[in-house]
């Protein structure tokens, strides 16, 4: 009789268990947990489906919003590329107790891009509006650290002209960002290591996903011969993710370039060569690039078609991290592809036989079929032959 009534509770308590989902962003890229704050039981189990962008679920404590709370709950970071439609990663937390549990995205932490300075920030069991424990307080006070990273680095960034022109011809184009000297601690699984890296305004955190790092499929053309990359960028990618480029029937190239000269072979860059594939192939070749900077990163298309009219300027051109919330985003980057080098082109003074040697482009290269891309400063570049 005793262990029946045990029995018994035991399924009840099982059964009153709730279940509260909870997603972390949006398919637009947004800041935000959904819902913002939650009440739950103990046994109740919190899921978290993460969406577009890189993000995690982090706990820290009202005090310090923005930083891990030793010994907390931490999923690490999970990726999601743009074109992703299901099978979105979750993570999960048991609710043990009735106590404020805190969260916040760890993304570009201690930096002005800081997604928790945005007020990326989610509690479970927070106290009402008004309280000590509000949820209002708790965003607030992630918004204030926000606040504060952005007055430092706006203090001490030197300003920056806010129009130059291209590298090749007389088209005007929003200026370089100033970069940034930080140096941080990186934990991933059981690994930690500081580096020190060039950090952008709105750039992600130097952060692996993973020590082996995550993949993603960029498809270069399509079957009825498009000229595109698709997607045509990829943000939020960290480093030691890899990029594989899928070739499409016709003959394309993935090479890098520079956002003042988009059409344009940068110097020491990643560059696949040509590709031709078959129009009844059925096996696409495939073109590796780990990326080991945290960066914009620009590519192009060098392939001409028989008019002598450029595929880049066509706008097949791609990006990794391009900031979509400055000037220097993947659509002004392509629209001064095809003002330079389209069939209408504009603002180009003639189209020129050679690079014009543009610095910094933080690639190397090699004929080995996965290349590795960054700043020897972040990682060691590794290159090999798949």
């Amino acid at each position: 009789m005793f262990f029946h009534s045990i029995a018994t509770l035991a399924l009840a308590a099982s059964a009153s268990a709730a279940i509260i989902n909870v997603d972390v962003g949006n398919s637009t890229g947004g800041l935000i947990f959904s819902p913002e704050a939650i009440n739950a039981n103990p046994g109740d189990q919190v899921i978290y489906t993460f969406h577009q962008k890189n993000h995690t679920v982090t706990q820290s404590s009202f005090a310090a919003p923005c930083s891990p709370l030793d010994g907390g709950v931490n999923s690490g970071f999970m990726p999601v590329a743009a074109n992703v439609t299901d099978g979105f990663p979750t993570f999960t937390i048991t609710v043990n107790d009735t106590k404020p549990i805190w969260v916040f995205c760890d993304q570009a932490a201690g930096t002005p891009a800081s997604h928790c300075g945005a007020g990326m920030v989610h509690a479970i069991n927070c106290g009402p509006d008004g309280s000590a424990n509000s949820f209002s307080g708790f965003k607030a006070a992630a918004l204030a650290v926000g606040a504060s990273l952005q007055s430092q680095a706006s203090a001490t960034a030197p300003p920056a002209p806010s129009l130059t022109t291209a590298d090749y011809g007389t088209a005007t184009i929003p200026a370089a960002p100033v970069e940034s000297t930080v140096t941080v601690t990186v934990t991933v699984e059981a690994s930690s290591w500081v580096t020190t890296y060039a950090s952008y305004p709105g750039s992600p955190a130097p952060t692996p996903a993973s020590l082996t790092g995550n993949a993603h499929i960029v498809d270069v053309g399509n079957v009825n011969g498009s000229l595109t990359f698709s997607p045509p960028f990829l943000t939020d990618i960290p480093p030691r993710d890899i990029i594989s480029f899928r070739f499409n029937p016709k003959n394309h190239t993935i090479t890098q370039s520079s956002f003042a000269a988009p059409c344009l072979k940068a110097d020491n860059a990643i560059d696949s060569g040509f590709m031709a594939v078959a129009a009844n192939a059925t096996e696409m070749p495939i073109f590796n690039v780990t990326v080991n900077e945290t960066a914009p990163l620009w590519f192009y298309c060098r392939q001409h078609s028989p008019d002598g009219s450029s595929h880049c300027g066509a706008g097949m051109v791609f990006a990794v991290n391009p900031v979509q919330s400055s000037p220097r985003n993947f659509s002004a980057f392509q629209l001064l592809a095809a003002q330079l080098n389209g069939t209408n082109a504009t603002g180009a003074a003639s189209s020129p036989n050679a690079s014009p040697s543009p610095t910094g482009s933080g690639a190397s290269s090699s004929m080995a079929t996965n290349i590795a891309l960054g700043m020897g400063s972040l990682f060691a570049v590794v290159a090999f032959l798949l």
